[in-house]
């Protein structure tokens, strides 16, 4: 069975859980997926080949940050010679542009006092992911003068 990326949240507080995002075929390098897991907006990234997820919530006034552009940094050291750092590796909120790390959830403009969540996310092979053997609950069927009937 092909693996598949799996976000997990947990705290202090609260059960670890686990939830099955997408098979990782689904979601190649600089794509995005956003999903709600128990009544939460999350964007799980692959940037790199490595899985990052991020509340769906950017902290300034709300916006969905998985309708933001992805991109890098612009750095200067002079005027007229600008390098494109990190590619692929932060996102632009869509309302106001602030920027934050996928990898961390920091903004770049305020990194000391401003982040979105971000929330734990693997690779799991199927079989780990999958456990089983399942049993399927099973109810006796009969025909009657042409009518299927079912018990439960």
């Amino acid at each position: 069975m092909p693996g598949g990326a799996v976000i997990s949240r947990g705290g202090a507080n609260s059960a670890m859980s686990r939830h099955v995002v997408a098979a990782v075929r689904d979601l190649p390098a600089g794509a995005r997926k956003a999903l709600t897991v128990n009544g939460r907006p999350i964007v799980v990234f692959n940037v790199h080949g490595a899985f990052y997820g991020l509340l769906d919530r950017c902290p300034h006034q709300g916006a969905n940050l998985s309708k933001g552009i992805i991109g890098g940094l612009a750095h200067g050291e002079e005027p007229g010679k600008i390098r494109y750092l990190r590619p692929g590796e932060f996102l632009r909120c869509p309302w106001h542009g602030w920027e934050f790390d996928i990898r961390t959830g920091q903004s770049w403009c305020d990194p000391d006092r401003v982040r979105t969540r971000i929330f734990r996310v693997e690779v799991a092979s199927g079989d780990k992911v999958v456990k089983g053997p399942y049993v399927a609950e099973t109810f006796p069927v009969t025909v009657e003068d042409d009518y299927v009937v079912i018990e439960v």
